[in-house]
């Protein structure tokens, strides 16, 4: 499998904020990019995580659709890094300096947006395609920067589908009907991010550390070894390595719940022109089943396309089981309607 870096420029927060970068990755593999009836994929990552968390199942992904229909393989995936995460918050360091409060996943959507804009530049080359987006979430953070994209956006959306994956979209009445506890999970992921340790002499040690660690222990060797070969940058002391993740820029981003409500109402909303796909882990150790059950409930207008669960999977199961969950989008991807996507999509 082939990668290609780039380097976004997103679309300024305000008339006196300078506009963050964003890195990207574009990935192809042996004749894929030559495939002009092929699909793209877009993905998206969790709080504390990066980019390239994503490399095995998209990997798995080129090798489970090579034998379709060219319509249905894949002709290239992007994934992409939240602006104070991964390359990106290496690119964005000093202007991040002056953001105390971090970065709005508004801001992060708007990014995201301005990307599937570019369609006539070097992000894209050939519109005929079918966009299929892919994310990730962590709770109480941006499980709804996908799904905020189309805010920038109208009719028809250039997505031929939007998979969720363990997302923690939640309605604020809902929120407010749980508060404490919601809070509860909030401080707690706030307090751990704040005191974890950030710094190891060697990639060698950190390697070793996060084996050894709950959550990292749990995860796929192969997700691991990425965190510790792109999550990590020499120290600014030039003695060991440092996550490129600023634990206080990560920690901000948790108590972001305002478009976090945005996002339930735009699922109800999106849901009528684009598939909505959600996928969980039957271990349910951080989203709630009333979460869970809401947003695919029909009742409320989120009539979702699919639900599908990963066993012997928690909320992490983009590191915990990236082959299970490949072979899960692999299915999704199969029921894409190409002949109405194609057209649509403008990416």
């Amino acid at each position: 499998m082939k990668s290609q870096l780039f380097i976004l420029q997103g679309p300024p927060r305000d008339a006196t904020t300078p506009a963050l970068k964003m890195a990207a990755k574009r990935y192809t593999k042996g004749s894929s990019a030559g495939n002009t009836q092929g699909l793209t994929l877009l993905f998206t990552h969790c709080i504390g995580a990066h980019k390239e968390h994503w490399e095995p199942i998209i990997e798995r992904l080129f090798d489970l659709r090579n034998t379709k229909d060219e319509q249905h393989r894949l002709r290239e995936a992007w994934s992409f890094d939240y602006q104070n995460h991964g390359d990106s918050a290496v690119l964005n360091r000093e202007a991040l300096k002056s953001r105390p409060e971090g970065v709005s996943a508004y801001e992060w959507s708007a990014a995201m947006a301005s990307s599937l804009a570019l369609h006539d530049t070097q992000l894209v080359q050939l519109p005929r395609m079918s966009a299929i987006s892919l994310m990730s979430c962590f709770p109480l953070t941006r499980p709804y920067h996908r799904l905020m994209t189309t805010k920038h956006l109208r009719p028809p959306y250039p997505h031929s589908a939007i998979v969720l994956i363990e997302p923690t979209i939640v309605t604020r009445e809902l929120f407010n009907a749980h508060f404490e506890e919601r809070m509860d999970q909030m401080d707690f992921a706030v307090s751990a991010t704040l005191t974890r340790r950030d710094n190891w002499q060697s990639r060698e040690q950190a390697l070793k550390y996060f084996k050894k660690r709950i959550p990292w222990g749990m995860w796929d060797e192969r997700v691991v070894k990425l965190y510790v070969k792109y999550g990590l940058e020499n120290s600014p002391n030039g003695e060991g390595f440092t996550l490129k993740c600023d634990r206080k820029q990560e920690s901000v981003s948790f108590p972001d719940v305002e478009p976090h409500f945005e996002g339930a109402i735009r699922l109800a909303e999106i849901c009528r022109f684009v598939p909505i796909h959600l996928i969980w882990g039957t271990r349910n150790d951080l989203v709630p089943d009333y979460i869970q059950d809401s947003l695919s409930h029909p009742s409320e207008g989120r009539k979702v396309a699919s639900v599908t669960k990963i066993e012997d999977a928690g909320h992490l199961v983009v590191q915990e089981k990236p082959d299970e969950l490949a072979l899960a989008i692999s299915h999704i991807l199969d029921g894409i309607n190409i002949a109405t996507s194609i057209g649509l999509a403008k990416l």
